[in-house]
């Protein structure tokens, strides 16, 4: 699978509650040119998460085919995540695109790439980019103690991952499902 520099997205799902978080690092190369960045978004008035890792103009052209997808399929996140990477692997143009895409809603977590990938994780917890296997090793770690909600995983696991990945930092964004204002 393709592994993209300067980002980490990690979703959780936890009793009842899901979580997408994403560092702020926008990186080119071996350059920081951002620290401040979003890469974590609300889609379909709040009730779907996305966040990405790579090319910025490439996920941001991926949004916006994904919501024509949750268009033409309202309240079915498998099926257009099926239908987007169908798309993604067979049209020339978006097949270029470098980016891979992290979705969920309260009942589905999906990974989304190019190459034809649509993953459900088993445990609930999905991570993207270069820092996301760290992140992903923390969020196991942390996912079976008790009194640990879906949204403090994502920030600790995302925190873990800084540490570790020079290409990801420390600015992070959650945004939870479902969002009622309770933590």
């Amino acid at each position: 699978m393709t592994r993209f520099h300067g980002t980490t997205i990690l979703g959780v799902r936890k009793d009842g509650r899901v979580a997408l978080g994403g560092d702020g690092q926008v990186s080119m190369g071996e350059t920081v040119f951002k620290s401040h960045g979003s890469k974590v978004r609300t889609l379909k008035g709040g009730k779907v998460l996305a966040g990405f890792a790579g090319s910025v103009a490439d996920a941001l052209t991926l949004y916006e085919k994904f919501e024509e997808k949750l268009d033409r399929y309202p309240g079915n996140l498998p099926r257009a995540s099926v239908e987007l990477a169908k798309d993604w692997r067979s049209d020339r143009v978006l097949r270029r695109l470098e980016a891979l895409l992290v979705v969920a809603d309260l009942e589905h977590s999906f990974l989304l790439s190019g190459t034809g990938e649509l993953i459900e994780p088993d445990d609930g917890i999905v991570a993207i980019g270069s820092g996301g296997n760290f992140a992903l090793a923390a969020a196991r770690a942390l996912l079976p103690i008790p009194g640990q909600a879906a949204r403090d995983i994502t920030q600790r696991s995302l925190e873990i991952a800084a540490d570790i990945c020079v290409f990801t930092n420390r600015n992070i964004t959650i945004l939870e499902l479902p969002n009622d204002g309770k933590r």
